[in-house]
């Protein structure tokens, strides 16, 4: 039951962050939706910290529920990059498709493999 408290309290949080990101950045242009974008690139740095932190027995299963399963899950959003990416292929925008698409998964990775990096350091 404490860890559903967790999760709740993390996921509330972070869809209101991954909200908040949204309604600044995505207007901002057409092209590609920044809001989404940072909020999952975020999430996945984010993660890459606490897994790192997890590994090394520095944090409690706790943290990986607060954080990594709350938290990130309710920041990012596969669902919301997937209608985006839809969109953009019934708009017959194949550009924007396949650099948002590209550029969201490589720089999601990267930025989680830079989290990891980042914690070892501390």
């Amino acid at each position: 039951m404490k860890d559903l408290f967790f999760v709740f309290i993390g996921g509330g949080l972070g869809s209101v962050l991954r909200y908040a990101f949204s309604k600044l950045l995505n207007p901002i242009t057409d092209f590609m939706p920044l809001g989404t974008l940072l909020a999952n690139v975020f999430s996945c740095f984010l993660m890459g910290i606490i897994l790192h932190f997890l590994s090394v027995k520095l944090l409690s299963e706790t943290y990986r529920v607060l954080v990594i399963v709350g938290f990130c899950g309710g920041c990012s959003t596969f669902s919301t990059f997937s209608k985006e990416i839809l969109d953009f292929l019934i708009a017959e925008k194949y550009l924007n498709f396949a650099i948002y698409g590209t550029f969201s998964f490589l720089v999601g990775m990267l930025m989680l493999w830079a989290g990891m990096a980042l914690a070892k350091i501390f």
